[in-house]
């Protein structure tokens, strides 16, 4: 009886309010959808960008274009496991993983899901590093000639600045100085300023007909340069290896100033490295300063004529030596005379 009375009471005289500003509608999305979402705030134009489309649109099609509203660790594991069973290496595997990471992580913050996984990133194996020897640059340099004078001239000018292919295609005439040129558009956000060798100064001079492009490379794109590349990369019997690519000249580059002995410091300068840790993977090149360590183990035992080694204690002839007796203290020299 008092608990119906108290009810009663309590329904009549207590009014409860909801504050409906801060609730929104729950909705899922498709990976491809965040993407188109926030892909021009997230990345700049370019082929990084254009790399990572490509990353997403593999991802959602792994997903199965599956909607979500919070993207729980199974999910992410399931999707790490299917890129590996694809033949993906770990250092793929990253990159796609950081281009989703940035995806998600803009998202969670717009209030488009409400939970996260935790991105590991995986261990990734240092691998060889393959550059060009002399005599291939030049058959590869010239199979390229044959086939465009601009290509050719835009491949030294990488080898012998060491920049990626998309700083050079950027370039503008006011980049370039007579001895210099400096690189505004970087992967890592930061300019630099390096010195030519004749050969570049030379291969940044346009000598066509007709009106001068934007920049000493603006002739060009990447899908034209790579098509050339990997037709004369064919005539000269590389085309079996998948690592001669246009950025094996970077690499060509870093390993030559390191065979050279320029310091591990200056190299990162040259090549815009954002840390020296990615430098370090050319350090093992630098062998200079081990050079002593193979006289050592070079020394040999003395042989006599008769092909016999001979020890320390050994004279030419083969005869043992005797060691020298130790010669008295002088003073104890001294007191023997007194005493006699």
């Amino acid at each position: 009886m008092l608990s119906d009375r108290f009810a009663a009471f309590t329904s009549q005289n207590i009014r409860i309010k909801y504050n409906t500003g801060n609730i929104r509608e729950v909705k899922s999305y498709r990976i491809s959808e965040l993407f188109s979402l926030y892909r021009d705030i997230l990345w700049d134009d370019g082929r990084h960008k254009y790399n990572v489309s490509s990353f997403i649109g593999e991802i959602d099609e792994i997903l199965l274009g599956e909607r979500f509203s919070a993207f729980d660790q199974s999910t992410l594991d399931n999707l790490i496991g299917t890129l590996r069973q694809r033949g993906n290496s770990n250092a793929t595997i990253n990159r796609k993983m950081a281009a989703l990471s940035k995806l998600l992580r803009k998202a969670h913050k717009m209030g488009d899901i409400h939970s996260l996984p935790e991105f590991r990133r995986q261990k990734e194996r240092a691998g060889r590093i393959r550059f060009l020897e002399k005599d291939e640059e030049a058959r590869l340099f010239a199979a390229i000639r044959s086939r465009s004078e601009d290509a050719y001239r835009l491949s030294v000018f990488l080898v012998d600045t060491g920049c990626r292919l998309g700083e050079a295609l950027g370039l503008i005439w006011n980049d370039l100085q007579p001895t210099r040129v400096s690189f505004w558009i970087t992967k890592s956000g930061r300019s630099r300023t390096i010195p030519l060798t004749l050969r570049a100064r030379e291969a940044a001079v346009f000598s066509g007909e007709g009106r001068r492009p934007k920049g000493p490379f603006a002739m060009l794109n990447q899908p034209q340069f790579r098509q050339i590349w990997n037709e004369a990369k064919l005539e000269v019997g590389l085309g079996a290896d998948d690592q001669v690519v246009p950025h094996i000249l970077r690499h060509t580059c870093a390993s030559r100033l390191v065979q050279g002995g320029i310091d591990i410091r200056r190299v990162q300068m040259w090549l815009g490295h954002q840390t020296l840790q990615m430098t370090m993977r050319y350090a093992h090149l630098a062998t200079n300063d081990l050079d002593s360590c193979v006289v050592v183990l070079e020394t040999r035992p003395m042989e006599d004529a008769r092909g016999a080694s001979l020890s320390p204690l050994d004279d030419v002839s083969g005869k043992q030596r005797k060691p020298r007796a130790r010669k008295k203290p002088a003073v104890a020299e001294v007191g023997d005379k007194k005493r006699a």
